[in-house]
């Protein structure tokens, strides 16, 4: 059974509002990504905790940002840092790219993406398959 992940319901305004205002790499990036594209649904602006993650993966526990030029500026090293540690202490495996990697390097970006899902992916147990199936 899934852990579900709490999130703060005063942040589901803000994040439809940043749903309907991305930015160029989140843009790019979400036409690569949605629709199963990568084998796993992905959902975009998030919430989880008290943070709005840029994509998100529920069966992979995997957050995907796209930082903008703000994440550079005094203080939000930091702050990002804490929200990192936050997000991997609730189990979700984090992953960021700079905007302007997204813009251009966007096929390097997606083998990254697609490294981590195969990292995170669950191997099946073989002794698992059919009905009869023994060790």
């Amino acid at each position: 059974m899934r852990k579900i992940i709490p999130y703060n319901p005063d942040l589901v305004p803000l994040a439809k509002k940043l749903r309907k205002n991305m930015t160029l790499g989140e843009i790019a990036l979400w036409r690569e990504i949605k629709g199963k594209k990568l084998g796993f649904r992905f959902s975009r602006q998030i919430p989880i905790d008290q943070f709005i993650v840029d994509f998100y993966c529920k069966n992979l526990k995997l957050a995907i940002e796209v930082d903008g030029s703000i994440h550079f500026q005094e203080g939000h090293p930091e702050r990002d840092e804490k929200r990192q540690h936050r997000l991997e202490s609730l189990g979700i495996t984090v992953i960021q790219f700079s905007n302007l990697d997204v813009k251009n390097n966007l096929s390097q970006v997606l083998d990254e993406i697609q490294n981590e899902i195969e990292k995170l992916t669950p191997t099946p147990n073989p002794y698992q398959e059919g009905k009869n199936a023994t060790p």
